[in-house]
């Protein structure tokens, strides 16, 4: 899965401990919804908001659900 990090979502994993493999990992298995610009996916406890273009999923951001 070819992904590309923002530099706000590469902070954001990096201080809640998530890893590129737990993003690849919501994006195919996660529920997914609309959003304005672009798609939110959640699974387990795992939100990413992210946008497919052409061939890669631009990550916008990640968060914990609480």
């Amino acid at each position: 899965m070819n992904i590309r990090l923002t530099k706000h979502t590469i902070d954001k994993m990096a201080w809640l401990g998530i890893t590129e493999d737990q993003v690849g990992e919501v994006i195919e298995k996660g529920s997914k919804y609309r959003q304005t610009d672009g798609l939110l996916a959640k699974y387990t406890y795992v939100s990413i908001a992210y946008k497919k273009i052409k061939d890669y999923y631009l990550i916008k951001t990640v968060y914990i659900e609480r």
